[in-house]
């Protein structure tokens, strides 16, 4: 175990998937930025180390008991301590966890380059901590609500975001069931198949659709997400902060 001083981290709460920790180019002015004293660094073999950057089930209680109270903060010139908070790296890729006092990673973030190189060079010369867990029985699922990696497959953040508002859209038309509205989104999407449109049933038209809008995004998918979503003031909502903080964040 290394530990490492004036550690940059942005904090993302709540998030089970890795493409969500956002790397340092994505950062933005309004992100939930905090410099930390002190961290330590563990390295751990890869299976864990795609757990926890994946998922919000517990911690390994060794890993917990050997970082415990090593992560400090510094805060009106006091330094005060962080129960389970570590840097974790398999050589490759690290990612920074915060429990919040819990047995689970709350909060997760990246690292500035700079740091990012550090730990990477330090990892060389470290041991690989082999510790006890148990990995889950079932393989993780993925779904329109907790979109698979490969959906988000070399999307910016904002594309990310947005798509992430056209799939809880189009949930919410699956889970009206009304025929007539998800034949209506389907010709939209799919301009010259109006005559198909009508013979399909709410699942064939819904599931079409789906696997269509969940590859990729385009200007196809926003201009389509913004028609889909317009009337709705929650998705709108989200909408507006979401272009508000990518041309904040393009002014930086």
């Amino acid at each position: 175990m290394e530990l490492i001083g004036d550690v940059w981290v942005n904090w993302f709460e709540g998030e089970e998937n890795g493409y969500n920790v956002c790397d340092f180019h994505e950062w933005r002015k309004h992100d939930f930025i905090e410099l930390l004293d002190q961290v330590p660094l563990i390295k751990i073999d890869t299976d864990l180390f795609l757990y926890i950057e994946n998922n919000l089930s517990d911690l390994p209680p060794k890993l917990l008991e050997d970082v415990r109270n090593k992560s400090y903060i510094r805060k009106n010139n006091q330094r005060e301590v962080i129960e389970y908070c570590f840097i974790a790296t398999d050589g490759i890729r690290h990612i920074v966890v915060d429990t919040l006092g819990y047995t689970v990673p709350i909060r997760k973030s990246r690292l500035i380059p700079r740091q990012e190189k550090v730990v990477l060079e330090k990892a060389q010369e470290m041991e690989t901590t082999k510790y006890e867990w148990h990995p889950p029985v079932e393989q993780k699922e993925y779904h329109i609500l907790s979109p698979d990696p490969k959906w988000m497959l070399g999307l910016t953040r904002k594309e990310r975001q947005l798509k992430q508002i056209l799939l809880m859209a189009l949930d919410q038309l699956r889970t009206s069931g009304k025929l007539e509205e998800v034949r209506y989104w389907y010709t939209e999407w799919f301009p010259k198949q109006y005559h198909e449109s009508r013979t399909l049933s709410f699942n064939e038209a819904w599931e079409k659709l789906f696997n269509s809008v969940k590859i990729g995004w385009t200007e196809k998918h926003y201009d389509f997400c913004e028609r889909m979503i317009k009337g709705q003031p929650y998705f709108e909502k989200i909408w507006e902060l979401e272009t508000a903080a990518n041309m904040e964040s393009n002014k930086k």
